[in-house]
């Protein structure tokens, strides 16, 4: 079945079956309470936690119920847990669809807490929209996948590097004939070509530090917290994300990232800005059997940027563009995805400190812009 037809089949079973039911049950519901519908019910975060009643001791309020309002919480862009649990308080049909009938059955704040510790611990967010990405996407091929990274800014204190040892100093003088130079260090990205995935992800840094990147403008911005780098397919519909220091250069994530999404989909190209204009990204990715289409970076070379430059120019005269730069303008996929991320699901209001828990707050934002793009391919 392609996929097209899954997403067609479950667009008409929640315009046929499950709306009119939830209206019949819940009243009228707007246009918010049906995109809400929309995403619960297509990510399914219920199915991957632990059925608890029936065990010995005292019980876990509803995690089910729980899980849900945090879904919620991304989808409907909520600054923080009380407005949440005031939104569940003052909205009988957003309480009745994360699983609460009563206002009494609501968890105080402290339990939506330790419910989001034990979710951020066990990567609840990053495995459902993992299984979610699988389940729609895995028997497709994607045409494009577009890799970019995005400043997250965190409430916390960046982590002081220790200063670096000065390296001894070298031998004075020429090398004597036939002395080879000492090879250089390896790169991290030279590193990244021989490893495992998991290897990969547990050597990339993951503490809070002072990121500064350049925009789109050629302004320099600075930020305290983290970086998240996401790969998007065609329909604005992330693959995978990692989470790491703000410090890494985004090129440090394109193998991990092509190999963790290599692993959910099949992909025909790779699109990078010139930020990871190197060889040995593009060596990884045709050894996964993608084509690299990177923007080249001069580096410095002023021949190499005049040459750009002029060719630009020309291309813009006579109205000319490549087949490489067609498809390279859908990497702007990427950047609509951090921008809806940061504007509409959560990605500014990051209130949690650690590594592991802004992963599963960014990720269930995320997870909710992949369950409303898919869903749109066919609406």
């Amino acid at each position: 079945m392609s996929l097209r037809e899954k997403l067609t089949r479950h667009w008409w079973r929640l315009q046929d079956d499950l709306f009119p039911a939830a209206e019949e049950d819940l009243g009228p519901l707007s246009e918010r309470h049906k995109n809400l519908i929309l995403i619960l019910d297509t990510v399914g975060v219920e199915r991957f936690l632990p059925y608890a009643h029936g065990l010995v001791g005292r019980p876990l309020a509803e995690r089910a119920a729980v899980a849900r309002a945090f879904v919620v919480k991304a989808a409907l862009n909520l600054p923080t847990t009380r407005v949440l649990i005031d939104s569940l308080q003052g909205d009988v049909r957003l309480r009745r669809l994360c699983g609460w009938e009563r206002r009494a059955d609501l968890p105080s704040e402290s339990t939506f807490s330790r419910a989001f510790a034990e979710f951020a611990d066990s990567q609840l967010p990053a495995r459902v929209h993992e299984a979610l990405i699988k389940s729609t996407l895995g028997t497709t091929v994607v045409g494009h996948i577009a890799r970019d990274g995005t400043a997250i800014e965190a409430r916390e204190k960046p982590v002081v590097q220790p200063k670096k040892e000065k390296p001894a100093p070298k031998k004075r003088g020429r090398r004597k004939k036939g002395e080879a130079a000492p090879p250089p260090e390896p790169t991290r990205i030279e590193h990244q070509l021989g490893m495992t995935l998991a290897g990969m992800l547990a050597a990339l840094p993951k503490h809070c530090n002072v990121g500064c990147k350049r925009n789109s403008n050629g302004n320099q911005e600075v930020w305290i917290g983290y970086s998240l780098h996401i790969d998007t397919a065609d329909g604005d519909i992330p693959i995978s994300a990692i989470l790491t220091s703000a410090s890494m250069h985004d090129s440090q994530s394109a193998i991990p990232l092509a190999t963790m999404t290599a692993q959910r989909v099949t992909s025909l190209y790779d699109l990078m800005d010139a930020a990871f204009d190197d060889p040995n990204i593009r060596q990884h990715a045709r050894a996964l059997g993608h084509v690299p289409i990177i923007d080249i970076n001069p580096r410095r070379n002023a021949a190499l940027a005049t040459e750009i430059e002029r060719e630009t120019k020309a291309k813009n005269k006579l109205n000319f563009q490549t087949a490489e730069d067609v498809r390279y303008n859908q990497r702007s996929s990427a950047e609509r995805v951090n921008s809806q991320l940061k504007d509409n699901y959560g990605g500014k209001h990051v209130r949690v400190r650690g590594h592991t828990k802004v992963y599963a707050h960014v990720m269930f934002g995320v997870l909710s812009i992949a369950a409303l793009q898919m869903m749109r391919l066919v609406s």
